[in-house]
């Protein structure tokens, strides 16, 4: 069904005895797709990108009836024309090749999450996990018990036992949150994860300090277990 929604919705939309059904169509789509699946921001830009192919006659009828429609003599171009189109073209550039960046980046985007974020990746994997965040005394290296439900909901826990960057976060204020009682720790976490079904592998490197690392967007982390293992 997704698949014909997404093949026949454009040329649709693109003739006028369609366009009206073929709006409707997607305002249905789109919003069933947000209430059941959940997937964020994009049906509603799919909805608002849905307005460019009708005519600005009835856009002006429809949202800005008290507004004076645009004449093109009344259209002036600023004498700024050549610096404005230079930025806008280097914004679009960096639009089109960001979210391309986790190619540049070692492993795999689905493994590691370096690159994910920010890209056109969608929908491309479920993961499952289990995890122990151990925070170390410093002062007499006694374990601290720590227990996620006293600081995270179940849906952040989720999250804070899959996806490195959003454990390294956790990690990071483990360490503020006890220096703040006067505790200085380490953090280290064990996690396991599965990726679309696959059998759990070792995420985490147990054996490093997660509260003492830095975290870069734009290079992996070696902490972050390779996706391949023996």
């Amino acid at each position: 069904g997704g698949i014909l929604f997404d093949g026949l919705i454009i040329p649709l939309l693109l003739f006028k005895r369609t366009r009206k059904w073929a709006f409707i169509i997607s305002v249905f789509f789109h919003l069933f797709n947000s209430i059941v699946f959940q997937v964020g921001i994009f049906p509603y830009l799919s909805l608002a990108f849905a307005v460019f192919f009708f005519e600005p006659r009835t856009i002006q009828k429809l949202f800005l009836k008290k507004k004076h429609f645009y004449d093109k003599t009344e259209v002036i171009i600023p004498k700024y024309k050549t610096p404005l189109l230079l930025i806008l073209s280097g914004y679009l550039i960096v639009q089109l090749l960001f979210p391309l960046r986790h190619h540049l980046i070692q492993d795999n985007v689905l493994w590691t999450e370096e690159g994910h974020r920010m890209s056109w990746r969608m929908m491309l994997r479920t993961k499952g996990g289990i995890v122990k965040y151990k925070v170390i005394d410093k002062s007499n290296y006694s374990e601290i018990p720590v227990k996620l439900s006293d600081y995270l909901s179940e849906k952040q826990s989720v999250i804070a036992s899959t996806k490195p960057d959003v454990i390294w976060q956790f990690a990071q204020y483990l360490k503020k949150d006890f220096k703040a009682k006067g505790i200085d720790v380490e953090v280290y976490v064990n996690c396991k994860i599965s990726v679309n079904g696959k059998p759990l592998k070792q995420l985490i490197d147990p054996e490093i300090d997660l509260a003492s690392v830095k975290w870069n967007a734009f290079k992996h982390s070696d902490w972050i277990l390779p996706s391949k293992q023996d």
